[in-house]
């Protein structure tokens, strides 16, 4: 097989359909197959409907509008034989062995040889799937077992039998990984294979532990989410974002394939309340609710959350737990005396001591079950890497003391961990009982791992400066959401003099959800507060100072953002000479959601852009006139794609659909650019002057008069329409980028002195929305 460049998925339903999406958005063709419903007019229906829903799905489906039409609608009864255009045929039909294997005769029947075949099913074994087939179909056959959202959920399951043809089973993962941006883990042909067969074990004790303990919902999710390095859904929260439906479906798909010795039958309990509200419609937020939901009743919104005891729903109150935010670490957590050190030890200890006996059972590697649990359920570590915080002997003696069996593997630690430093390279526990080093696949770079055996250049307590190798170093930031304040500007403009003395570039990068939420609020606040006024204009004076340095600077800079890049971080990619962005960046400026205009340069480089769109009108208006409608709405792109529509990324910068390839990605752009590299030179724009801003405001009050925009929002409109405007200059006089960054920090600065912007401020601060005033 020598590569993918066409895919088939036959399945239409919200999985089908999702993978179909996600291939789409990796550039790739994709024939969407389902069956032709009885008495159809069009027989691609259920594949047109799917691509139709997927439009308008929120989150959505698809990174652009553009990748929808790369999925072509079509049915297995008239359009089968196009099996042999593709190289990869992935099945997502209904979960009956009969009915799969029909349909790969008809598959074989047409496909060209070499195809590769998967299944994406997680409750049929390989052997069985395969069973009777000809020896070239079982070659050509794994299963490929993809998380739901497909776009969103990084995990890749995959599993092999004893015939898969080995190089075949290395194209599909290599193109999982580089292409759909899969982060893929083999596993044995087991039931549930790991992360299933652990995250249900898990969320079924957790839910009897609340139900036997008298532990409310609100408790149970506290206790279970963030102390343990869970997402703060806990377990409740997160079955009603999968769907109550799933949990019975997959918990009897794994009763009747595991053996009966199996600890997975110790903790299952029949759920009448699941089975009342599935029945009811409340199978969570895809439904009327779940174990919470929203009552509308009397035009109000009141989050209720479900009475574990009495199946009843009541208001939702926030679990008041001082003992559990002074619990320091996990297993401090499960020291707690009462009911939440009683309700974390009945979930932790069983789930964990779980892990352990899955070693040689589902995956032969340690490392393979944590990056599953990483990945399938967002935990930030996997249940070995918890057990090394809570502690290996501490776990196996409390297992002992309830009288549950310890796993050979905890039982031999001997005071090691399963996870270790040595040399500067980190190691893991193997099976057998010695440790390897773990290897980065080829082509992934991550700072952490340069963290292990280096010192920074340079550092703060607010970011660092790392040696990357080749020439180039990375600037990280490390403060609390990456929020930038006065100690990232200082620290990245002694950057810019380091690297201008003994390197070749400069990459802007790091390693956390988001790669920057924008400036620090909280600090603008305390000085608003105080009236410190100055120290605020010389904070933005020093922003858009060293932000200049950045784009000026006789070396290349890349940004390589990953999640949020709000505000301030925008405006560091657009002060970059390049961005190798991951597919999953959300990129915006955002200021005028809390009462602000951009101020670091922001307004300046997105007219200078979008004057020189080609696509665009030429003359004053066109470009003012698009800005002020991103920037005045707080548009956000949904993804990297998006952003390049909205001139946040240019047409020469680059998108990398793995996080981990992101680093690499980012340094091998920044070296391409060292050779003959001259910095930019500085730009003058022609803006419309008085009465492009008078335009610009009345558009906005049309919006206030239908009751999309605020009173406050009419002041900030009128402050951007101003600056974007270019003022009170004449539209024949030129402005240099000096004459804009003025009129950004005036308006700043005339805004964070009202009190409205500070409202917003506060609301932010305290419950992550601004308030609508």
């Amino acid at each position: 097989m020598t590569g993918i460049r066409k895919v088939a998925v036959i399945g239409a339903g919200v999985m089908g359909s999702g993978i179909a999406a996600h291939v789409a958005n990796a550039g790739v063709p994709v024939l969407l197959m389902d069956i032709v419903p009885e008495g159809a007019a069009d027989r691609n229906t259920l594949a047109k409907g799917a691509i139709a829903r997927m439009l308008k799905t929120e989150p959505a489906s698809f990174m652009s509008p553009r990748a929808a039409k790369l999925v072509e609608a079509c049915n297995t009864e008239d359009h089968l034989d196009r099996l042999g255009e593709v190289d990869w045929i992935i099945e997502v039909v209904v979960e009956r062995l009969d009915v799969k294997q029909a349909l790969y005769r008809r598959i074989d029947a047409v496909r060209k040889p070499g195809t590769a075949i998967s299944s994406n099913t997680s409750t049929i074994p390989l052997d069985a799937l395969v069973a009777g087939m000809p020896e070239a179909f079982a070659r050509d056959f794994l299963i490929t077992h993809f998380f739901n959202p497909p776009r969103y959920m990084r995990l890749l399951e995959i599993v092999t039998g004893p015939r898969t043809d080995p190089a075949l089973a290395a194209t599909v993962s290599d193109f999982a990984d580089r292409r759909l941006g899969k982060s893929v883990v083999r596993c044995k042909d087991r039931p549930g294979f790991i992360a299933n067969r652990l995250g249900i074990f898990w969320i079924q004790n957790a839910i009897a532990a609340a139900a036997d303990l008298g532990v409310p919902v609100e408790e149970a999710d506290a206790v279970m989410g963030r102390p343990f390095g869970i997402p703060k859904t806990g377990v409740f929260g997160l079955v009603d974002l999968v769907g109550l439906d799933l949990i019975p479906h997959t918990t009897k798909s794994l009763r009747a394939a595991l053996p009966a010795e199996d600890a997975f039958h110790a903790t299952y309990r029949e759920m009448p309340l699941i089975t009342k509200l599935i029945a009811e419609g409340y199978t969570g937020r895809k439904g009327k609710g779940g174990f919470y939901r929203l009552n509308r009743a009397g035009g109000q919104k009141t989050k209720e959350a479900i009475d574990l005891g009495t199946g009843e729903y009541r208001p939702s109150a926030k679990a008041d737990l001082p003992e559990l935010k002074e619990a320091k670490g996990p297993r401090a957590v499960l020291d707690l005396p009462g009911r939440v050190g009683a309700y974390a030890w009945t979930v932790i200890g069983p789930t964990l001591a779980y892990a352990a006996g899955l070693v040689g059972e589902a995956s032969d590697e340690i490392a393979a079950i944590d990056e599953a649990m990483r990945l399938g359920y967002n935990w930030k570590w996997g249940p070995f890497e918890l057990i090394d915080r809570i502690g290996g002997a501490y776990l196996a003696e409390r297992l002992a003391k309830d009288g549950m069996t310890v796993p050979p593997i905890l039982a031999g630690l001997n005071g090691r961990t399963f996870y270790r430093v040595e040399g500067g390279r980190r190691q893991v526990l193997t099976a057998g009982g010695d440790y390897e080093t773990l290897v980065r696949p080829e082509g992934v770079l991550r700072l952490e791992d340069i963290k292990l055996s280096a010192k920074p250049l340079l550092k703060n307590g607010s970011a660092a400066l790392w040696d990357i190798g080749d020439g180039v170093v990375c600037f990280e930031f490390t403060s609390q959401s990456n929020a930038l304040d006065e100690q990232i500007l200082v620290l990245l403009g002694k950057s810019i003099k380091l690297v201008k003395d003994k390197y070749k570039a400069l990459v802007v990068y790091n390693e956390a959800p988001n790669f920057s939420v924008g400036a620090n609020l909280g600090l603008a606040l305390f000085a608003a507060n105080i009236g410190a006024w100055g120290e605020i204009e010389k904070l933005v004076a020093l922003g858009q100072q060293t932000y200049a340095q950045l784009k000026y600077a006789p070396f290349p800079v890349v940004s390589a953002p990953a999640g949020m890049a709000l505000g301030g971080g925008c405006e560091i990619l657009l002060h970059s000479d390049a961005v190798q962005a991951h597919a999953e960046s959300y990129i915006g400026l955002v200021e005028a959601g809390v009462g602000l205009v951009p101020a670091w340069g922001g307004c300046k480089e997105m007219l200078a852009r979008w004057q020189s769109a080609p696509k665009l009108p030429k003359g004053p208006m066109p470009a003012t006139a698009k800005v002020f409608e991103t920037v005045s709405t707080a548009t956000v792109a949904k993804s990297a794609e998006e952003a390049r529509d909205l001139l946040f990324l240019r047409p020469g910068d680059g998108i990398t659909m793995n996080r981990d390839r992101l680093l690499a990605d980012a340094k091998t752009k920044a070296l391409s650019l060292v050779e003959g590299y001259a910095a930019p030179k500085p730009v003058t724009l022609t803006l419309p002057g008085p009465s492009g801003a008078l335009a610009l405001r009345m558009a906005a009050e049309g919006f206030a008069r239908r009751g999309i925009a605020t009173r406050h929002d009419l002041v900030v409109a009128g402050e951007l329409a101003a600056v974007l405007s270019g003022g009170e200059a004449d539209m024949l006089d030129p402005l240099d980028e000096d004459a804009i960054l003025e009129l950004e920090r005036e308006s700043f600065m005339r805004l964070v002195r009202t009190e409205a912007t500070l409202d917003r401020f506060e609301s932010v601060i305290e419950t992550g929305r601004p308030v609508r005033n």
